[in-house]
This record gives C-alpha cells, sequence and structure tokens, in this order.
C-alpha cells in the first residue's frame, strides 16, 4: 500500500535540463515510476536523451535555451498539444558561475539571474493555468545547499543569491496555490558528482574542502537524489508544499 503511493503511472512529468546530471536522474527516477516524459535542454551532447529511451521510459525532447523569455511558454504548449495536460513540473534547469565580487560583472550576473532565477519564475508562471484548470499539480524547483549556507572555498555570491531565491518563490508559490491543489517544493542539493562539479585543473583544490566539510565525507552520486525527487513528486508527499528538503551529506549541519 505505501510502495503504491510512490508509484505516477501515466503521470505527465516535464524536466528541465533532464539531459544530464541531476536533471537525468530525477527523470530516471520518474520515468521508472511510471511517469510519461519531457526532458528539454540546450543540447544532448551526454547521451542523457538515448539513456531514458534505452530504459523504455515513454521519453520525448524539446530543445531549448533558457535564456530566451519565450522558451518556457513554448515548452509549456509543447507539453499541453503533445500530451493535453501538465501533473508534473521539475524546474532543474541552471547554471554555476564563480567569482570575486568586485570582479564579476554584469554580463555574468545577467546570466545567473536569467537561468537560476528568471527562467524558474517564468516556467512556474505558465505552468500554474494548466494546473489550476486540471485541479492539480506538483512543482519541484532545485535550489542547493548555496540558498541556505555560504559553502567554501569559491567565491559565488550570485550564484547563492539566485539558489535563495529560488526558495523563497518555492515557498511564496506553495503557500499562494495550496488551494488549488497544486503543491510546490524544493530540493537543495549539496555536492553532487555531475558535469556541473567537474573542476578545472587550477580548482581541483576546492575538492578536499568540500569532503571535509561533509560528515558524509564524499560528494554524492546522482541516483542518490533521484529517491527524494521521487518522494515530492509523487503522492507519498501528498501533506507535504512550501519545503526545502536539503540533500547534502550532513554539509549544513557544520
Amino acid at each position: 500500500m505505501i510502495l503504491e503511493k510512490f508509484r505516477i503511472d501515466g503521470k505527465i512529468a516535464l524536466i528541465t535540463g533532464g539531459t544530464r546530471g541531476i536533471g537525468l536522474a530525477i527523470a530516471h527516477a520518474l520515468g521508472e515510476a511510471g511517469a510519461k516524459l519531457v526532458v528539454t535542454s540546450r543540447t544532448d551532447k551526454f547521451g542523457g536523451l538515448e539513456s531514458l529511451k534505452k530504459a523504455n521510459y515513454d521519453v520525448s525532447f524539446f530543445e531549448s535555451d533558457m535564456h530566451d523569455k519565450t522558451v518556457p511558454q513554448r515548452i509549456i504548449d509543447y507539453v499541453l498539444d503533445k500530451h493535453n495536460r501538465l501533473d508534473i513540473l521539475v524546474n532543474n534547469a541552471g547554471v554555476a558561475r564563480h567569482g570575486e565580487m568586485e570582479e564579476y560583472n554584469d554580463d555574468l550576473l545577467d546570466s545567473i539571474m536569467d537561468i537560476n532565477v528568471d527562467s524558474v519564475f517564468r516556467m512556474c508562471r505558465s505552468a500554474i493555468t494548466p494546473m489550476k484548470n486540471q485541479g492539480e499539480g506538483v512543482i519541484l524547483n532545485i535550489g542547493s545547499i548555496s540558498g541556505l549556507v555560504s559553502n567554501i572555498p569559491q567565491p559565488q555570491v550570485a550564484y547563492n543569491a539566485s539558489k535563495a531565491a529560488v526558495h523563497m518563490m518555492t515557498k511564496s508559490l506553495a503557500s499562494d496555490f495550496a488551494d488549488k491543489n497544486i503543491r510546490v517544493n524544493a530540493l537543495a542539493p549539496g555536492y553532487f558528482r555531475t558535469e556541473m562539479t567537474s573542476l578545472p585543473k587550477e580548482n581541483e583544490h576546492w575538492y578536499p574542502t568540500w569532503d571535509k566539510m561533509t560528515p558524509l565525507n564524499r560528494m554524492g552520486e546522482t541516483h542518490e537524489i533521484g529517491a527524494a525527487a521521487l518522494f515530492l513528486c509523487s503522492p507519498a508527499s501528498s501533506y507535504i508544499t512550501g519545503e526545502v528538503l536539503v540533500i547534502d551529506g550532513g554539509y549544513t549541519t557544520r
């Protein structure tokens, strides 16, 4: 009976940035639980879409660049045209840019905020109306421990601020739309082994600090986040909304 609550058979799940890293792991988890998947990305050069197809999931791909302000609405329109509804939206697309505050130029700042905050807002804005019309929906935003603590040693004030904004957006939406049976939660990952955390040689000295600051003394593997995402996207979490679930190997306990 309990395990059945983790099934999402036939649900339509949209995952932005769903062809690699955390987004791909979430897509696999939702697909395994029975969802029909739509994944978006600027490119599939890492073969993530093929891995979803090989797993025999019902999956389609929408190539997109979230810098384009029209893209979120076009993605939602594509999903509705194809499936007539949208049950689950996972806002995973994001970028990380490090840099010293006094040297951080406006182009970098705009890039961070445009993808990590503005595009998430636009995706939620476009998804809310169809979810209201169908009487239910789930939104899962991918935040970060960087929205909760100033993690070290990398200087990343703009990234930290962008993820804090995602957390507050999550709570506000959860409050505003709970009466419409729309649940909105977020995940706050710590350090996971993905393309985004593959450091250039000059920054490899960050790895020991990341491990030292993490009580489990290692980076997470992407499969370790999929189950948490499924929980928040499934009926198993039907009484949870407005929460930011931290998955960080204990990093924020120190």
